[in-house]
């Protein structure tokens, strides 16, 4: 099983409609009627329930001879939510191979020198708490402006993305013998791993950017890589006499703080 896999300008997975039609077998004279449902019915997308987004889970095909039928990119996430909606008899297999097309999307970040000197400073930014707060602000923000202004399924969401939730912080610090009363996320993380607050606010800023899950925690784990790399310390930029806070890129944490959003 094979389906052509084409990338955008912005590095995004893509396949065509038309190919997912086929690979799924199913009756040519019925596209017209699937390709309209498909684009408005709702799945269980990782940013919750929704219906797929022009841009960002689908685009027109544009296509230089005519055509009596249009064509459409669809991102590998929601090839694999059409495919297991479908009646189709194959649609477990595709899907499965969707899934080995998006987990190997969000497992290769191959980065050139200057990307990888940007991902150096966007970490050093991340060290500073007012950018992870943004971060996790402008994250919050797009999963609630694609399920209805909701923020109902907020916390189950985001803890199943950056894999841990509030219950096992406070486990693991009881542990150690430290009392998780009163304390966020975000300070328990403090106290447990501080390169950790890091990861997961390069997750936040990645999502909030529209990347996929598997391309933002990849991005999070090099983050927390480099971080340790770096030796940063984790520190409060609302107080004064930080003595351990790095030569940090201003336009840079601007940038982070008012979120310069990218298409897919």
């Amino acid at each position: 099983m094979e389906i052509a896999v084409f990338t955008s300008k912005k590095g995004t997975k893509v396949v065509t409609a038309m190919d997912l039609h086929q690979l799924l077998e199913l009756s040519n004279h019925h596209y017209g009627v699937n390709i309209r449902r498909w684009l408005k019915d709702v799945y269980q997308f990782q940013d919750g329930i929704r219906r797929p987004v022009v841009m960002k889970d689908y685009a027109l095909r544009k296509q230089k001879e005519t055509v009596l039928v249009e064509d459409y990119y669809l991102s590998i996430e929601l090839a694999k939510l059409i495919a297991l909606q479908s009646k189709s008899k194959v649609k477990l297999k595709l899907a499965r191979y969707l899934q080995e097309i998006e987990n190997t999307e969000g497992s290769q970040t191959p980065l050139d020198k200057e990307e990888v000197m940007n991902m150096i400073e966007l970490v050093k930014a991340m060290s500073m708490r007012t950018c992870q707060e943004a971060a996790e602000q402008h994250h919050l923000e797009v999963y609630s402006s694609r399920n209805g202004n909701s923020t109902g399924n907020w916390w189950h969401y985001r803890s199943s993305l950056v894999g841990y939730t509030a219950e096992d912080l406070r486990g693991r610090l009881e542990n150690k013998g430290i009392s998780s009363k009163g304390k966020s996320q975000r300070q328990m993380l403090q106290y447990l791993d501080p390169a950790e607050t890091i990861r997961t606010a390069i997750i936040d800023h990645f999502m909030a950017l529209g990347k996929t899950a598997a391309f933002a925690r990849a991005m999070g784990d090099l983050a927390k890589n480099l971080a340790g790399q770096l030796e940063l310390e984790v520190f409060d930029d609302r107080l004064a006499g930080n003595m351990f806070a790095p030569e940090i890129n201003k336009a840079l944490v601007q940038q982070v703080k008012t979120l310069q959003r990218e298409r897919a």
